[in-house]
Formats: C-alpha cells, sequence, structure tokens
C-alpha cells in the first residue's frame, strides 16, 4: 500500500450545532493554517446564529463551503456529508470540533507526521484555556469487564485515560479524540466513514478501533498542541449528551464485545450502564 503524498491538500471538516461562540474563531484559523485546501462545515440545525456566520466565511474563501441540515441528525452523520462533499484533489481529511483552535502549522504538522506511517489516525494535544492537558485526548478501550466489577461493588474501573509519554513524538493508544484527528482519506474511505449509528459520543472510539484492527496506527502527536473549549454546546443540554453518551456506549459493547460475551454479562453491563446514567446526568447538571 502506497503512502500518501505528504504535501497533499487536507480538506478540514467542522460539524457545528449552536457553535456561534466559537466557530468565527475556528474558522479564522483554519483559513490560515498552513495545507488546508478545503473547509466544509456541516451544520446540524444550529438556531443561534452559527449559519450566519459560516455563511461569511463562505463568501469571504472559496475554500469554505457549508451544509444546512434541516435537523440534527448526529455527529457521524455530518462528518460522513462533509467528507463525501470535498474534491477529489484532497487526500487528507481533518475532523476539527468548533471549539478547537488550531494553530497556522497544526494541520501540516500532524500531515507530516502521519505521511510516513503508511495509514494513520492522529490526534493532537489538547488543551484548555488553562494549559490544562486533556486525558480524553489519549484513551484505551472501555473495558466493560472492569466497569461490571466497580458497578458491583468492585474496584473501581479504571478510567479511559492512558498516562502521556512526552518522550514520544507519536505516542501510540487505542483511541484518540473526535474533538480533532487528522487521517489519510483513503483510510476513511476504507473504514466506510464514521459510524452513523452512534447519535453523540463514542464514534471516536468506535473509528479508532476499527482503524487499529484495520492495521493503521493510532497515535497522539504528543507536541502538537491545540486550544479545546470543551462542550461549548454540550453544557446547555445535559440531559441530551449524557443519554446519547450512555447510549453510545451501550452501542459499542454490542458491537465490537457482545459477540464473545455471555447473555449474563451481556444484561448485566446494560444494567450498569443504565443505573450510572441518572448519576452522571445530575453530575452533569450541576457543572452545568
Amino acid at each position: 500500500m502506497s503512502s500518501p503524498d505528504p504535501n497533499a491538500g487536507i480538506a478540514a471538516v467542522v460539524v457545528t450545532y449552536r457553535s456561534a461562540e466559537t466557530i468565527d474563531d475556528c474558522l479564522v484559523r483554519l483559513r490560515a493554517a498552513d495545507g488546508v485546501s478545503a473547509i466544509r462545515v456541516v451544520d446540524n440545525s444550529s438556531d443561534d446564529g452559527t449559519l450566519e456566520i459560516v455563511q461569511r466565511h463562505a463568501s469571504a474563501d472559496a475554500r469554505v463551503r457549508f451544509i444546512a441540515n434541516p435537523d440534527n441528525p448526529g455527529f457521524g452523520v455530518a462528518c460522513n456529508q462533509g467528507a463525501r462533499d470535498v474534491g477529489e484533489g484532497e487526500q487528507w481529511l481533518a475532523f476539527v470540533n468548533p471549539d478547537c483552535m488550531v494553530e497556522r502549522d497544526t494541520l501540516a504538522r500532524l500531515r507530516t507526521l502521519a505521511a510516513p506511517q503508511g495509514e494513520a489516525l492522529l490526534g493532537a494535544d489538547l488543551v484548555d484555556d488553562h494549559g490544562v492537558r486533556d486525558g480524553a485526548a489519549r484513551r484505551r478501550d472501555p473495558d466493560f469487564g472492569a466497569m461490571l466489577s466497580a458497578a458491583l461493588g468492585g474496584t473501581p474501573a479504571p478510567k479511559l485515560e492512558l498516562p502521556i509519554d512526552d518522550t514520544r513524538a507519536l505516542q501510540q493508544v487505542e483511541a484518540v479524540s473526535g474533538a480533532l484527528m487528522l487521517m489519510p482519506r483513503a483510510l476513511f474511505e476504507r473504514l466506510h466513514g464514521f459510524d452513523e449509528g452512534y447519535r453523540l459520543h463514542a464514534e471516536d472510539l468506535d473509528l479508532s478501533r476499527r482503524a487499529r484492527e484495520s492495521g493503521a496506527l493510532v497515535a497522539v502527536a504528543n507536541h502538537v498542541r491545540v486550544l479545546h473549549v470543551r462542550g461549548v454546546s454540550s453544557r446547555s443540554r445535559p440531559f441530551f449528551v449524557e443519554w446519547h453518551k450512555h447510549r453510545g456506549l451501550w452501542r459499542y459493547f454490542r458491537k465490537f464485545e457482545a459477540p464473545r460475551r455471555s447473555t449474563g454479562m451481556a444484561a448485566a453491563v446494560f444494567a450498569a450502564i443504565w443505573l450510572r446514567f441518572p448519576v452522571a446526568y445530575l453530575r452533569a447538571r450541576m457543572k452545568a
């Protein structure tokens, strides 16, 4: 399999929903970013002025095009829409949350790191506006056995976050954050894109696992730092977010783990996931 061209164009795909607080800065930065030859914004029926901001950028820059969905079909569906709308010349896809603020060289550096790997799905070192590094940038697969044990009063399940190894420019992980990921377009198409059965959350865990199982490298570029202003739209709808987060976790289990687990364990995992939902919702509501 030939390696992707390290100088080929990058298409940035941004999915928005009530993203007016951050989308202007996000697009300003993407338009100034090295190597970006196309920007596709897919809006999931925002009602806060997001689309007007995107239209202004599209009028000023021919690389920016947008798709305005009449409803909210979900993150994965919208990402796939944006990727399909990209022209043939772009060999790289970057999925960038509207609350991620790239530097001029961010995506080009990721492309340079990914190109020699043949097929690679890369994430970046995400930090908040205080410079605190986001543990969700480097994750392991969910451990449903440990989750079940914890629910039954055993040892608490290990967090999904992996320790940071700054001695490595590329740290191999089991999953990267969907807030910002870059990969060859050919790999994305071979994987048939995001699984559209997820509405919100766990799509990145799913895509990362399928990429790994296909033989691709999944890694975080530890020295490529990106500001991530987390959850701008999510804070206003904690029930919706937590519901789909838990629903996504159950879908992930059914897809990857259930075939090799007993029916009894599957039922127990289902119960553990949904018994945890009210607690997670109340915590999210208090934070909101």
